[in-house]
């Protein structure tokens, strides 16, 4: 799928009007929808228990705190692209902490070109979070999978003083001959053991 068929939600989090008026002018709303605008850390913290953002931005500083704590908390316990925008003689240092938790960091005053620009490098990384997503609870099942067929491989050993080498085949032959999973299988032999 293209980027740009995707629809992206935002939170803007900022206590600038003229910056929360400038940036939405720049939003097409064919690609971002809702965008949501909240001027404190607590408003945005209420925001994102309602719902979840493709995207965060973060103009620091805001009144009930500076930002850059909140934004690492969002990027590591998320699937959401969070950018920061920090004053030009305090970038370096907040960089150095953010960075290794995956915020992006821009130097404030920001142009409309370079606000843009990072927009785009936001919508790569959120699909590219989306394709690890999905990898992952692949590779959850694919566990989930062996951990019950090797429950049922243990119940076959017991039960019917199988090797473990014999219980393997059995599940295997079985998935095979009547053409479902060896989680199939494993699931009705845990049912049908359990006493």
């Amino acid at each position: 799928m293209p980027l740009k068929e995707y629809i992206y939600s935002i939170l803007i989090v900022s206590a600038s009007d003229s910056f929360n008026a400038s940036f939405i002018a720049m939003l097409p709303k064919k690609e971002y929808s809702p965008i949501d605008i909240v001027q404190s850390i607590s408003g945005a913290r209420r925001k994102i228990s309602e719902r979840e953002y493709d995207f965060i931005i973060v103009n620091t500083p805001l009144p009930d705190d500076f930002g850059s704590k909140f934004a690492v908390d969002i990027c590591d316990g998320r699937h959401t692209v969070a950018i920061l925008l920090v004053k030009n003689d305090i970038y370096d240092g907040i960089y150095d902490k953010v960075q290794e938790h995956g915020v992006l960091t821009l130097r404030k005053p920001v142009s409309v070109t370079i606000m843009k620009q990072a927009l785009d490098w936001m919508r790569v990384f959120k699909h590219r979070l989306k394709k690890l997503e999905k990898k992952n609870i692949s590779l959850e099942d694919k566990m989930a999978e062996i951990r019950i067929v090797n429950r049922a491989k243990w119940v076959l050993i017991d039960s019917m003083n199988m090797s473990e080498a014999e219980a393997h085949r059995y599940i295997e032959k079985q998935a095979m001959d009547r053409c479902i999973t060896r989680r199939e299988v494993a699931e009705e032999t845990l049912k049908y053991s359990v006493p």
